[in-house]
């Protein structure tokens, strides 16, 4: 049995999760309306950083300590992508030989 105050936390979980997607979505559009390569990829790591965000929330109402895992490796992954297509648009090439 629940108690009100924990209905009222899982709620607030839920409207925070639903904020969340919503700027996803919002990240979305920008990312294939935008008008230059530069706000395209701002807009995508936007996404992958909500996305970790929405990741750890879950982690949180489940009680699942794998998604707080999950979150660490997808912002390591975020991260490295994103300096790499970074160093791809300044160079040209990712690997320089």
């Amino acid at each position: 049995m629940m108690n009100t105050e924990s209905v009222f936390i899982e709620s607030v979980f839920l409207a925070i999760g639903l904020l969340i997607v919503v700027t996803i979505f919002l990240a979305l559009y920008r990312a294939t309306v935008g008008p230059e390569v530069f706000n395209r990829v701002a807009a995508i790591n936007v996404i992958g950083t909500k996305t970790i965000v929405l990741l750890v929330l879950i982690g949180y109402i489940f009680e699942r300590p794998l998604f707080f895992d999950i979150s660490l490796l997808y912002a390591l992954l975020n991260f490295i992508g994103t300096l790499a297509f970074a160093k791809y648009l300044e160079r040209g090439e990712v690997w320089s030989s």
